[in-house]
């Protein structure tokens, strides 16, 4: 374990097997991680073969964690900060016109999960953030400034909750009160909706706390780009 108590064993992807058998490393490949994460595509792809791998990632921390893989596989891993919208650019940029393969993990790590400062988990108190990069509109933002016409359609088109408008109604209402600053505040306020019974096999609030994520970081945008 870590000092933070965290694991520090390799982060294994659950489709590694399959992306591997997809991608097939070769020697002297150019291959690009657009989502890398705890990299755990990357170290695999640079352990099948003598290759190279250009891993993007939007979260500063990812970048700042995969030095320490870049060392490991000196001179065949470059860092990129950036989103993979951006991609074609990015890769240009370094002097890349084509490349033999990529893999995209789409949606929130685990990492981000874990940390309730990044604000995702509606498990874990934090604060109410879901920013992957950390500029832009926070989800505190979202829910404390948008009306409620436009909560309900970002819940429903992103979370696709059924009950959108309700919780939009009750947001709108409980910042009338008291701004929303913390996850769990969020989380109590749309489980009070939703309600919870013992065969659901969700969270009442996962619905929302997806689709304010996935609005906040225009993830939706990203793969349209």
């Amino acid at each position: 374990m870590s000092d933070s108590g965290r694991s520090s064993a390799p982060h294994i992807p659950v489709m590694l097997a399959d992306v591997l058998d997809v991608l097939r490393p070769r020697d002297g490949g150019i291959y690009v991680d657009g989502t890398f994460g705890a990299g755990g595509y990357t170290r695999a792809i640079l352990g099948s073969a003598d290759c190279a791998v250009l891993a993007i990632d939007r979260d500063p921390s990812a970048i700042l964690r995969g030095r320490e893989l870049a060392t490991e596989f000196a001179g065949r891993l470059t860092l990129i900060e950036g989103c993979f919208g951006d991609m074609v650019r990015l890769v240009r940029a370094l002097g890349h016109a084509t490349v033999d393969g990529v893999v995209l993990d789409l949606g929130v790590s685990s990492m981000q999960l874990d940390e309730a400062e990044r604000g995702f988990s509606f498990q874990q108190d934090g604060p109410l953030d879901m920013r992957m990069g950390g500029d832009g509109l926070s989800a505190a933002d979202v829910v404390n400034t948008f009306d409620e016409g436009d909560l309900a359609r970002i819940i429903a088109v992103y979370g696709e909750e059924k009950r959108a408008r309700a919780v939009a109604k009750a947001i709108v209402a409980a910042r009338a009160q008291a701004e929303f600053k913390r996850t769990l505040e969020l989380a109590e306020t749309v489980a009070r909706v939703i309600g919870r019974r013992p065969q659901d096999r969700i969270h009442p609030a996962t619905r929302t706390f997806q689709a304010l994520r996935i609005f906040v970081n225009d993830e939706l945008g990203e793969l349209a780009r």
